[in-house]
């Protein structure tokens, strides 16, 4: 039987718990990251959130679930990571009160909605933090997955002022991916557009690496 070979095998070593249609999108979407590259999350979510009855807020409750994430592991990055010093350690920094700024934007914005926002799920990161190349490699993959994912979900907001506020968020996401990827001597924008493939193709994909 052939290995399927992995675009960003970092990623697996995420594990997001519970239960909820947020936790099974998210895991989704970062099996699918893993695969077929990040490209993939934007169609994944699009279509994902065209069949969430939520709206606005189910979009919302999305997005926070991702900053929950990122939040996360920014913040654990700044204590775990080993070794990390110098620019990376002050990004880290950086980053981490960014996305903490994010969650607090977006459990606000889900109240005035009139909704009831998600509660941060459980993460572990693996081996993420092993090292600080380790750190900034899992970085970059989630950065970019944010970026896909906000940008996969924005076409379905249908309140303006909501998809002014995460518009304004996936810029900052867009320079987070960006300072990483200086911090590791890549590319800023290796393509001028995202590819994304079939929402079957990318479910059939990420099955195997979903976690109940």
């Amino acid at each position: 039987m052939t290995k399927t070979k992995l675009a960003h095998p970092e990623l697996t070593n995420i594990e997001v718990k519970g239960m909820t249609r947020e936790s099974f999108i998210m895991r989704g979407a970062i099996a699918a990251g893993s695969v077929y590259g990040l490209s993939t999350v934007s169609p994944f979510v699009r279509e994902a959130m065209a069949q969430d009855g939520g709206g606005d807020v189910g979009i919302l409750n999305y997005a926070l679930t991702l900053e929950f994430l990122e939040a996360a592991f920014y913040t654990q990055a700044v204590k775990q990571v080993k070794g990390l010093a110098g620019p990376a350690k002050e990004i880290a920094t950086t980053l981490r009160d960014n996305e903490v700024e994010h969650v607090d934007a977006l459990t606000g914005a889900i109240k005035e909605a009139g909704g009831m926002p998600v509660k941060a799920p459980g993460v572990d990161f693996g081996k993420a933090f092993a090292s600080q190349d380790s750190f900034l490699e899992t970085a970059q993959t989630f950065e970019d997955l944010g970026v896909g994912a906000y940008n996969g979900a924005g076409p379905m907001i249908k309140a303006k002022p909501i998809l002014a506020a995460a518009g304004s968020i996936v810029q900052i996401e867009g320079r987070h991916a960006g300072v990483i990827r200086l911090l590791r001597g890549e590319q800023i924008s290796p393509s001028a557009f995202d590819k994304g493939l079939e929402m079957q193709e990318v479910l059939d994909a990420a099955k195997p690496f979903i976690k109940a």
